[in-house]
């Protein structure tokens, strides 16, 4: 993708539409975090300026989603005598596991496969 149709070099907003997609980068990172089983679904300033620094890093949306998917089918598959853990109120608890995501070497695949996973795992 050229600089004109990304909006982005380096991670870097370089035109006039970096202030929506920005807007809109922040926007779905917060949805696909209050979406996420195991949070409390309110959201906090904290939270919009770890999305923030998110996008001004340049990480891809992606792989943001594929995080917070891992992490959470990681948090419902437990033993049935371990004890509950407590309700996730921040995205920076997420951060970790964006920064093994955007480290891990796999495809696409292995996220389809957890999202399945964590749709079946998930309570109704």
């Amino acid at each position: 993708m050229d600089q004109q149709s990304s909006g982005r070099e380096g991670g870097v907003p370089t035109d006039r539409s970096s202030s929506v997609e920005r807007e809109h980068y922040v926007r779905k990172v917060l949805e696909a975090y209050r979406n996420t089983p195991g949070t409390c679904g309110s959201l906090r300033r904290t939270d919009r300026l770890a999305a923030l620094q998110l996008y001004q890093r340049g990480v891809p949306l992606r792989k943001v989603e594929n995080a917070l998917v891992l992490a959470a089918v990681r948090r419902l598959i437990r033993p049935a005598d371990a004890s509950p853990l407590t309700i996730v109120r921040s995205l920076a608890y997420f951060l970790p596991v964006i920064e093994e995501v955007l480290e891990m070497e796999v495809g696409e695949e292995y996220f389809q496969y957890a999202r399945q996973k964590l749709q079946r795992l998930r309570p109704s």
